[in-house]
């Protein structure tokens, strides 16, 4: 779905990001893969841009005004097409704006603009959240990028030598995630070891949400020394998640993320989601790289 452009760095890395989603599907260094391929048996998504909401919201909608709006997990700028709006052999920018279509699920006029950068051995994403309305805009954006695991493919092991090393020590404690998706005000503990979480598929049940994180920087460490990095730039919240027999991992960046269970309250009142003012823009980064 969507045109797909494909871009290429001067030391032969190369990606391809698709129009529909705005959503890099391909990043390649030395010729290996390095995005999760998408295969449907597993999750059929590379590493998809979450708008305007993250994650889960009570009820299946969002309150604006006293008045319920249909929106699905993660929101919908996923699954819209973005137009090409600048491209060169390396960089992409593509732009959703509000339609018809968005406003029968989130009432409010935005633009979202998404560049995608080749450099050798990363790829850079620059993210503008544009409010041209005469209101204040709620919103919050994430990242979801799925990388193999094992790097070289093949079946994931409890003590295959693979870890997410985080940039600083967080809470050994994540809230557990209840129906719907939605977050619960227990929590769970996260097997951390100091800064590295150790990589084992029987520990994943749900995803492990590091709210309001000390880290920017998460490493997703192989055994032969070769490491997957993520560096966020206004992202205050990172999750790790994989599904219990899919061979990848996902780790992700968020300003916002789900509702807790039990809210009902306006779009302007959940938890995390950000306020940006009329005419006002909001930046918002993104930079893998591979190491090793």
């Amino acid at each position: 779905m969507g045109k797909r452009i494909d871009l290429i760095a001067p030391d032969g890395t190369t990606a391809t990001v698709s129009t529909h989603g705005a959503e890099p599907v391909s990043w390649r260094v030395g010729g290996r893969e390095y995005l999760w391929s998408g295969d449907p048996a597993h999750w059929n998504r590379h590493a998809p841009w979450l708008f305007p909401v993250v994650g889960a919201s009570a009820g299946a909608a969002v309150r604006v005004d006293g008045h319920a709006y249909p929106m699905g997990q993660h929101g919908f700028a996923r699954d819209l097409t973005f137009a090409v709006i600048e491209r060169s052999d390396d960089s992409v920018r593509l732009r959703l704006a509000d339609s018809d279509a968005t406003r029968a699920h989130y009432p409010y006029a935005f633009r979202l603009d998404v560049t995608a950068r080749l450099r050798p051995a990363g790829l850079d994403f620059e993210v503008i959240v544009a409010n041209p309305g005469d209101g204040p805009l709620p919103y919050a954006l994430g990242f979801h990028p799925a990388f193999p695991w094992p790097f070289a493919g093949g079946e994931r092991a409890k003590d295959g030598g693979y870890a997410v090393e985080f940039e600083t020590a967080e809470r050994p404690f994540a809230p557990k995630v209840g129906d719907g998706g939605l977050l619960l005000r227990d929590e769970q503990p996260v097997p951390l070891d100091g800064r590295l979480l150790p990589l084992d598929p029987a520990i994943f049940t749900e995803a492990f949400v590091f709210r309001n994180a000390a880290s920017r920087v998460m490493r997703f460490t192989g055994a032969g020394g070769a490491a997957i990095r993520m560096e966020a730039e206004d992202f205050p919240h990172l999750a790790v998640w994989t599904k219990p027999t899919a061979p990848f991992l996902s780790l992700e960046c968020w300003t916002g993320h789900a509702d807790w269970a039990g809210f009902d309250g306006d779009l302007a009142e959940r938890d995390s989601q950000r306020l940006l003012a009329p005419g006002a823009q909001a930046r918002h980064g993104v930079r893998l790289s591979l190491e090793g």
